[in-house]
Parts: structure tokens; C-alpha cells; sequence
């Protein structure tokens, strides 16, 4: 296999924090990825800076990296976070959503009621959020929100998971009425339902425990 780049290993470890497939708390080996990819610890050193700056990862200095885990007050805390800023950078976003933006979130409601396979359900679900902010500016605001998704990747999916996401007429209705609001520039209607969407989360996993032992 031909050594990779730094954003090729970084781009792997996303996808396979962001699927599950390596879960919070799992310690990342430097020796181990650079055998896995065929490469020398300094590109993985970069990747796993890059992973950091998004969130993905937890790095402590002369210890190792671990995929970030939240404890449960940082993930109510986060979800508190997320409730406040998401509706300002829908805000933001909506009045400059093009036609082809507006029509593909109108495909991903439609295609996320779908949905029978979990992974299928919160790639959709993410592509769904993220696109309806992409009419935002790129600054601070963004990038924040993007890095806290991140970070939270985890819980949706045990969200997901603990409200059958297949058979939840909630978060359906909650997707159309945010996609409502984009397609009549009706800001405040697209930020309640958001914000309604993400408390909803919050609720759920502050009465599920377990999911943080």
C-alpha cells in the first residue's frame, strides 16, 4: 500500500470515529496507525492534530490520544450549547440558501423519513443540519457548531438508537417544520422547531445514564 498523507489518515480516522466503528475512550496508537497506513509517526502526528482541531480527538501531552468522550455534564452542557447557537447560524444561513440547496434539504427530509439502517439515518441527518447552515459565513459561529457535531457524534447516535429512528414521527415533523421555515425565509419558525429539535435530544439523554458509564 502507498504511504498516505496526513489528510488521508485523518480523513479514515474521521470517517470511522464519525460511523462508530472507533468509539469515545478508545486510545489512538501512533505506531499502530502508522503501521496500519504504511507511513513514519510525523504524518500521523498531523492527522491526529487535524482531528484534534475538529474535536474528533482528546490529546494529552507525553499520554497518547483518545477518541473525545464527553462525561454526562459536558454532554448536557454541550447540548445547552448547541440549543443557543444552532437557531442563530440557521439564522444566519437562511436568507442565503440557494434553489439547489433548498431542493436538496427538501430530498434529505424525505430521504431521512426513509431511512432503515441507523448509519444511513445520521449521515443524512447530518448532511440535513450542516447544509441548512452552509448559507452562513464562514467564521467563528460555523466552525464551532461543526467542531461541537463532532464532538456529539456519539450521542446522536445513541439518540437515535433509544427513540427508533425509523418509526420517530417527532423528529420527522420537526425536520419538515425547520425545512418549512427555510423554504418561507420564516427564521423564527426554522429556530424554534431547531431548537425544539435539539432540547428534545438533551431531555433524552440526561434520562439515560447508562450511556455515559
Amino acid at each position: 500500500m502507498a504511504p498516505s498523507s496526513p489528510s488521508r489518515v485523518a480523513a479514515v480516522l474521521r470517517e470511522e470515529i464519525l460511523n462508530g466503528t472507533l468509539a469515545p475512550g478508545d486510545r489512538l496508537s501512533q505506531e499502530d496507525i502508522a503501521e496500519r497506513f504504511g507511513v513514519s509517526r510525523q504524518p500521523v502526528r498531523d492527522a491526529l492534530r487535524q482531528l484534534e482541531g475538529d474535536g474528533l480527538i482528546t490529546m494529552v501531552a507525553n499520554a497518547g490520544a483518545w477518541v473525545s468522550k464527553l462525561s454526562e455534564s459536558d454532554c448536557y452542557e454541550a447540548y445547552q450549547v448547541r440549543e443557543r447557537l444552532e437557531p442563530l447560524l440557521l439564522s444566519h444561513s437562511i436568507p442565503n440558501l440557494t434553489a439547489v440547496q433548498i431542493q436538496r434539504l427538501t430530498e434529505l427530509v424525505a430521504e431521512i423519513e426513509e431511512a432503515t439502517d441507523l448509519e444511513q439515518f445520521l449521515r443524512l441527518d447530518r448532511e440535513f443540519h450542516l447544509l441548512s447552515y452552509a448559507g452562513a459565513e464562514p467564521g467563528m459561529l460555523r466552525e464551532f457548531v461543526e467542531r461541537i457535531w463532532n464532538t456529539t457524534q456519539h450521542y446522536r447516535r445513541a439518540f437515535a438508537k433509544l427513540s427508533g429512528f425509523a418509526t420517530s414521527d417527532v423528529t420527522h415533523m420537526e425536520h419538515k417544520l425547520i425545512l418549512d421555515g427555510i423554504v418561507r425565509q420564516d427564521s423564527p419558525q426554522a429556530e424554534k422547531a431547531l431548537e425544539g429539535h435539539i432540547r428534545r435530544t438533551r431531555v433524552t439523554l440526561a434520562e439515560h445514564k447508562e450511556i455515559f458509564s
